[in-house]
């Protein structure tokens, strides 16, 4: 026992700079450990130890040509790493291990209502162009994305604020319509990254002028961005690599190519048809991290035939999801009952409280004629950016549909658009959500009535009452209960057909460092894989 902890001692050592490699080896040595064994622990010591240079070159889905630096108009996982993960702060981030931890904003204090919220700003910050962070960059970054009409995707998160004021430079409060003891999670979202003020109440997004640990050097929309490490970032023992590049890479042999080639250092969205290649690549580990992420078929509940309840049910019912669990993401995941809510969540409801829906070709009959049809002929619209492996995924279904009277047309889509011309647009497509780490968020975002993201346009009355009550009720079994009630009411009305939630699957070089522990509220270490990573 005095041996190992003389030896952790020793790694601690070795791992904070105070001794070098030499001097582990001769002091292992000189403990009693043979020389093989010594040499081995120093190595595992210093993997762990961070160490700077390099640039980390990723592939990654999910960009467009039609990308923006405006943060209100992140769309997907190309331009949250960049922009949340390099260029720019938020006020509060989600750490690895899950928990909420201050950012820009280094404390907050809620009224005991939960209505007011003063946000303390972390005072010696700077913008890359030497301005030093204040209230108004903060006041003015949030505003960005209030006001009705505001085409911000946060704008509908955002709703229940009456007003953002400035006291004093560095304080900022915010008041709400109504309680929301989530309000501080709220802030890690990635559409709310904290801009330079024009002195105007607006900002500049267009710059990509941010307080972030890299400055952004080059940015061609979707297909490659680089920057450049920040010598005066605020956050101390982050960011090791001296220069990102970030290649937007849809298509999946690319990118599993550019890995094992190694033109990439790692990649995101692994194609899990060929993932076992990649397994036996000694060079490459392939990761896989279960959160919230989810697989959904949004149907647009305003457009016809899918605004009538019945039809929506008989589509549920006609996916069979233990095939898709088995097929398309290779057990990668588990299944989904038309509920958002996800197994890191801490209010979803119980199979008791709801039953897992199954594959029911006679239940969907008897909607289908319930909504005055013995047939119907629909069309769904699929690209690999939507999920990877859509288009098999609707084939599947136009299979399992026909003993029900549906015909499922498959419409193949470019990935290169997708987000801007047919998610929204087409009345029945693919898609997939990250998840979000509290209920509020994820309904507030996607399922309430005025919400920016609401891609089924769908409005149910109880539903919105409670999404009000629910997020300011602060005795927990209440909340839970109006949370379950509202699952139900999305999983029987809604226009969402949720079949799957999916792990996050990636792959990198060995030659990188990936801590142990890792964020899953989104891919690549929560999207901070540039400031978390090293190469070893």
């Amino acid at each position: 026992m005095k041996k190992q902890a003389y030896l952790n001692s020793l790694s601690n050592k070795l791992t904070a700079g105070q001794i070098d490699r030499r001097q582990f080896v001769m002091s292992a040595l000189a403990a009693g450990i043979a020389l093989p064994s010594a040499l081995g622990l120093a190595d595992s010591a210093m993997a762990g130890t961070p160490k700077s240079g390099g640039r980390l070159r990723m592939g990654i889905t999910g960009g467009a040509t039609t990308d923006t630096l405006d943060p209100g108009q992140i769309l997907d996982a190309y331009m949250i790493n960049v922009q949340m993960g390099q260029v720019r702060n938020n006020l509060t981030v989600v750490g690895s291990d899950g928990s909420l931890q201050p950012e820009l904003a280094e404390s907050w204090d809620a009224s005991s209502d939960a209505k007011t919220w003063t946000l303390n700003i972390r005072k010696g910050v700077e913008f890359h162009n030497g301005k030093t962070l204040d209230s108004t960059d903060v006041v003015d970054s949030l505003n960005h994305h209030l006001g009705e009409g505001n085409k911000s995707a946060a704008n509908g998160l955002l709703g229940g604020i009456i007003s953002v004021k400035a006291d004093g430079k560095n304080a900022v409060v915010v008041e709400l319509s109504g309680g929301d003891a989530d309000f501080p999670f709220i802030l890690s979202d990635y559409h709310l990254n904290i801009c330079a003020s024009n002195g105007d109440g607006t900002i500049d997004w267009q710059s990509g002028n941010g307080t972030g640990g890299y400055i952004l050097v080059d940015n061609d929309p979707g297909v490659r961005t680089f920057t450049k490490r920040n010598p005066n970032y605020w956050k101390g023992n982050t960011c090791f690599f001296d220069e990102v590049e970030t290649l937007g890479i849809s298509d999946p042999t690319a990118r599993t190519n550019a890995l094992m080639t190694g033109s990439i250092d790692c990649m995101n969205n692994v194609d899990l048809k060929t993932v076992n290649l990649l397994k036996r690549n000694g060079a490459v580990t392939v990761r896989a991290v279960t959160g919230n992420k989810q697989i959904t078929l949004p149907m647009i509940t305003t457009m016809a035939p899918f605004d009538n309840n019945d039809v929506r049910l008989a589509v549920k019912h006609i996916i069979d999801r233990e095939d898709w669990l088995e097929k398309i993401i290779f057990g990668y995941g588990e299944l989904g009952n038309d509920n958002p809510i996800g197994p890191a969540n801490i209010y979803r409801a119980s199979t008791d409280e709801l039953p897992q829906r199954a594959y029911d070709p006679e239940k969907a009959k008897f909607h289908l004629k319930k909504a005055g049809y013995d047939k119907l002929s629909i069309q769904f619209h699929a690209a690999d950016t939507g999920f990877s492996g859509s288009v098999d995924a609707g084939s599947l279904m136009a299979e399992s549909a026909r003993s029900a009277g549906l015909d499922v047309e498959v419409v193949r889509e470019p990935n290169d658009g997708y987000w801007s011309n047919v998610w929204m647009k087409k009345p029945f497509s693919a898609c997939y959500w990250s998840g979000r780490p509290t209920e509020n968020w994820i309904f507030s975002q996607i399922y309430a009535a005025d919400a920016s993201w609401n891609d089924t346009f769908w409005k149910n009355d109880r539903f919105n009452e409670l999404l009000v009550q629910a997020r300011s009720e602060l005795d927990p079994t209440l909340r839970r209960e109006q949370y379950v009630e509202m699952q139900k009411i999305v999983h029987n009305d809604g226009g969402v057909c949720l079949p799957l939630f999916q792990s996050d699957v990636m792959a990198y070089s060995n030659k990188l460092h990936v801590p142990e522990v890792i964020a899953n509220n989104w891919e690549f270490d929560g999207m901070m894989n540039s400031e978390r990573w090293w190469f070893s």
